[in-house]
């Protein structure tokens, strides 16, 4: 793909903490061969989508699909633009060295979270999701005294570290570099859910172009290494 010529405005974003990996070695990428500045600020997702909402005047925004469209409707992005990055699924960790349950199965996983002393689960899609299983499942209110949901912001994997959390759950991205974790797997088939994330102009930008060529980069085929490195598997940059 061409890359624009260098411009001595820097590029600006906000993005939940799922992709802030990926995007920061994607990002370091885009500058070194386009000569452009990106900042891009990580944040909780529901921070991440507020701010937006509120018109801090970022050049583009990379959430969950489904917040990106509720900021299509709000009319803070540009939907014509909003293009589709990368696949997510949820994973499952223990603190590194301790015993793995077995989560190969729907009823496995019902058994080692019903049998856990405490469930971790983030505010994002994952824990949403989570959530919705065990509701479904009739356990919400059994385990309810036995659940700790990470802050906007903070790894799941940190409170499984430090041994707050005795069974993680979160999206694999933001499992699978973490010191003192160990991923035991990913959700099973059955009840695994699979996020996209998409990226987006804002409407608030002031350098459309540029934004829309770094969206670009982000969802081109030099990308996809990055992404699966990462634990995420590139979406094909779909646009909406």
């Amino acid at each position: 793909m061409a890359i624009g010529q260098f411009m001595s405005e820097q590029i600006t974003g906000i993005s939940s903490m799922a992709t802030r990996l990926v995007l920061a070695e994607l990002v370091k990428e885009y500058e070194r061969l386009s000569g452009r500045r990106v900042v891009i600020e990580s944040v909780g997702g529901v921070a991440a989508a507020r701010r937006v909402q509120d018109g801090e005047p970022f050049d583009i925004v990379v959430l969950a699909a489904d917040a990106i469209d509720q900021l299509a409707a709000a009319g803070q992005i540009d939907p014509a633009g909003q293009v589709d990055l990368a696949r997510s699924s949820v994973a499952i960790a223990v603190a590194a060295g301790a015993p793995r349950p077995e989560i190969g199965t729907e009823a496995a996983v019902r058994d080692a979270i019903l049998a856990a002393r405490s469930i971790g689960y983030s505010t994002g899609p994952s824990g949403s999701h989570l959530s919705r299983l065990f509701e479904r499942w009739g356990i919400a209110e059994t385990i309810a005294p036995r659940i700790v949901q990470a802050p906007p912001g903070v790894p799941v994997g940190a409170l499984v570290a430090c041994g707050k959390v005795e069974l993680g759950f979160q999206q694999l991205s933001e499992l699978m570099h973490l010191p003192g974790i160990d991923v035991i797997g990913s959700l099973p088939p059955e009840i695994q859910v699979i996020t996209v994330f998409s990226a987006a102009v804002c409407t608030a930008s002031e350098q459309h172009e540029a934004a829309e060529e770094l969206i670009s980069f982000l969802a081109s085929p030099q990308a996809d290494s990055v992404k699966l490195r990462h634990g995420m598997e590139p979406a094909g940059g779909d646009s909406k």
